[in-house]
């Protein structure tokens, strides 16, 4: 059962995000950038591209999460079609549940017959589509309910939930799940999806500053704009590594939200820094004026980058956390 969890909950969602950010996010990144420098040049082309990546999410999607959980090339090529149908009724959730369940039980009938170039992909999207039919409605309105639920919550009570959103994406992020597919199937926006970005960049900024002295700046470019997930092995080591990052998600997110609020969307709420598709998607979202390059400049990286050092200079006077303690090795794959 354990093998199963994991197999669903962990290395699915992680070829959930990596179809999420090839078609979805990297779509609403060249569209954006089509859109602020269309009154300079003309980037008719960035934005057509844009848009039907935005388009073709389900497809990427569901071919992504069948390829990650090692179904046959006729599951795979067969889930285009069935991601679409997916993501139509069910948004990227629907896709996800659409993908995980032909890609498992087509391992009961894909490659066992001589005519499996026909049964494999009838059978696949037969199943994909019943599937998407029955289960994505519903799916839809859950994730709804829920992203709307933590977005009404948060504007209600900025306190007390910037603090609950900012910390559970932050420790996402840092966590073999992906912070990214959670937000977008949650459809989180507004406010709230201001404090889940905070909460991520607390994490990749905080770490990058203090594990400075254990991997320069090349270790500043690996969890700043790379992913803190890098430190998963460091934190189960040493759990006390997390403390640092965690104060700071903590702190940084509910000053945005009591007294400078920040708008983002659910693109940019479990991204972070990385690629710095956070701060792209809130200029996207709250327009590029001076005071939000001021928030990002606040939010998203001093108030982060100081909360974060301080306290881990409190935790190394006391020996809590060590030299070496945050050593990664550059270039190894996480």
């Amino acid at each position: 059962m354990k093998l199963y969890l994991k197999r669903w909950f962990i290395d699915g969602m992680s070829y959930l995000a990596l179809g999420l950010f090839s078609s979805l996010i990297i779509g609403l990144i060249i569209e954006t950038i089509g859109t602020q420098l269309k009154p300079y040049f003309d980037t008719s082309l960035l934005i057509t591209i844009g848009q039907m990546a935005k388009t073709y999410t389900g497809a990427a999607v569901g071919v992504s999460v069948a390829y990650g959980l090692g179904a046959s090339p006729l599951i795979i090529f067969s889930s285009v079609i069935t991601g679409m149908y997916g993501y139509e009724l069910g948004g990227a959730a629907g896709t996800y549940v659409v993908a995980l369940v032909t890609a498992e039980i087509g391992r009961l009938y894909s490659g066992r017959t001589k005519i499996d170039i026909l049964l494999t992909p009838l059978l696949t999207l037969l199943i994909g589509a019943v599937i998407a039919k029955l289960i994505g409605p519903f799916i839809a309105r859950l994730m709804t309910a829920l992203g709307d639920f933590i977005t009404f919550s948060t504007d209600q009570q900025p306190l007390l939930m910037g603090i609950l959103v900012s910390l559970v994406f932050g420790m996402t992020l840092s966590s073999p799940i992906s912070s990214a597919a959670l937000a977008l199937m949650l459809g989180i926006e507004g406010t709230a999806a201001a404090a889940a970005t905070i909460g991520c960049c607390c994490h990749m900024i905080g770490f990058a500053v203090t594990s400075y002295g254990d991997n320069g700046v090349q270790g500043i470019i690996a969890n700043g704009i790379g992913t803190s997930k890098i430190q998963i092995p460091n934190y189960l080591r040493n759990p006390f590594i997390l403390v640092p990052p965690v104060i700071a998600s903590i702190i940084t997110a509910p000053i945005m939200t009591l007294f400078w609020p920040m708008q983002n969307v659910a693109a940019g709420a479990g991204m972070g820094t990385s690629g710095f598709v956070g701060q792209i998607m809130t200029i996207r979202t709250m327009g590029a004026s001076v005071e939000t390059w001021l928030q990002i400049l606040i939010f998203h990286f001093i108030l982060p980058a100081v909360i974060s050092y301080i306290v881990y200079r409190l935790m190394k006077n006391a020996h809590i956390i060590k030299p070496g303690d945050q050593q990664i090795m550059i270039g190894e794959k996480t």
